[in-house]
């Protein structure tokens, strides 16, 4: 995979899941109408499904625009919502059961996305999302779907996965099946512009900790390591100035390119602690997600550091990025890679204490039990104890200000 300094680019083959031909990411300014020529080879009648927020930005217009030009016939579901949930995703399925659609289109951020992987799981294999919390557990093939991103975060649009919230619980559900990985993924800078900046800031960080995080974590493989490096460059080297600039489209490219790479890096490895640690505060506390990941990835970085892998990873990440160079010892290099993430944290104006997001030391337990019960805490490279939880989230605050270190 090559990149050019003064336009992003992208070997589609690199984010195939072994085969090249399973998945296709096309890459470009614009790219998004080429939908109509990519879904012909993949059906007739197509559902999109988007949300209220992105649909007034026209995004899924243009998209369904595009696909009925090349002949398909095309509906629109925008009831998506923040962290979709079975009982959302069963009315997207029946929907689409109506319309007898054979193509699903998510455009959007991760939920939207979400949306429609998990809608296709209902729609071709009945039940609930229950029954596919997981990995590979649907009996037959899910419809064929195209993705197209409008934020730059989750990279649910390289990954086969998608997470759904149970109901009553509110417990994050990772239900995958490789035919629900996107058969087209279409990353378009453009449509990343109308992002309002909190959603931006909010999911720029989120990819950051995908990288970070799929890079040490127990799962990890040649595959994904290099995913994860690409997408640490692309977003170390360029979130600050999407943030700065939110018009800059060829940072914004970067920015999207990583985060895909991310999603790639998650796909072949895993999570870890920061994002065990970020989903009770969403599901308990109502902390945004990205907002949580971004509070919790200082402390689990410094956890991370008493691993000796962990800690050589992360330096030569410090290294590529220029934070550091040969001569810096890992322990040096490790400190300014933690420095550089803390600071990003505060130029984006994300939460950088429990206190900011409400929660008091006598929520601390119930946070720490749900966190021990989350998967992704299993795949961490430093293993946590149970009562390890409790002072991750008490160690929170330390991390809230590293102006004066280094």
């Amino acid at each position: 995979m090559t990149e050019s300094s003064s336009s992003p680019s992208l070997d589609s083959s690199f984010f195939a899941l072994g085969d090249p031909t399973e998945q296709q990411v096309i890459y470009g300014p614009g790219s998004s109408v080429k939908v109509g020529e990519c879904a012909k080879q993949l059906g007739s009648r197509a559902l999109v499904v988007t949300d209220l927020g992105v649909s007034s930005a026209g995004h899924p217009h243009k998209v369904m625009k595009s696909l009925e030009s090349a002949g398909i016939r095309t509906f629109l579901f925008e009831e998506s919502m923040e962290n979709p949930t079975d009982s959302s995703v069963q009315e997207c399925a029946r929907k689409a059961g109506i319309l007898e659609i054979d193509l699903i289109i998510g455009v959007g951020g991760g939920s939207s996305l979400d949306t429609a992987k998990g809608a296709n799981f209902i729609l071709t294999n009945g039940g609930s999302m229950k029954d596919y919390w997981g990995v590979s557990k649907a009996t037959k093939p899910l419809l064929p779907m195209i993705a197209i991103p409008t934020t730059a975060g989750t990279g649910s649009e390289c990954q086969s996965y998608a997470l759904i919230s149970d109901d009553q619980t509110h417990r994050k559900m990772a239900c995958g099946d490789p035919s629900a990985l996107p058969k087209v993924t279409l990353l378009d800078p453009e449509l990343t512009l109308s992002q309002p900046f909190s959603v931006c800031t909010a999911t720029g960080m989120d990819a950051l900790a995908h990288a970070l995080e799929s890079a040490v974590c127990s799962r990890r493989n040649d595959l994904s390591g290099r995913h994860a490096r690409q997408a640490f460059v692309h977003l170390i080297k360029n979130l600050e100035t999407v943030w700065k600039d939110p018009q800059d489209l060829l940072a914004r490219g970067h920015v999207l390119l990583g985060a895909a790479h991310a999603g790639a890096a998650i796909e072949r490895s895993m999570l870890g602690a920061a994002h065990a640690l970020a989903n009770p505060l969403t599901a308990q506390k109502g902390v945004i997600h990205g907002q949580a990941v971004g509070l919790c990835l200082p402390a689990v970085m410094a956890y991370n550091q008493e691993d000796l892998n962990s800690a050589k990873i992360y330096a030569d990440l410090a290294r590529i990025a220029g934070l550091a160079d040969s001569s810096t010892s890992h322990q040096q290099a490790n400190g300014l890679l933690l420095e550089k993430v803390i600071r990003l944290r505060e130029f984006a104006g994300l939460p950088t204490s429990l206190s900011e997001v409400d929660c008091v030391a006598s929520e601390l337990p119930k946070l720490s039990q749900d966190a021990a019960d989350q998967w992704t805490g299993t795949f961490n490279p430093r293993p946590i104890k149970e009562s390890d939880w409790i002072k991750l989230y008490q160690s929170i605050d330390v991390h809230a200000d590293n102006k004066n270190e280094g």
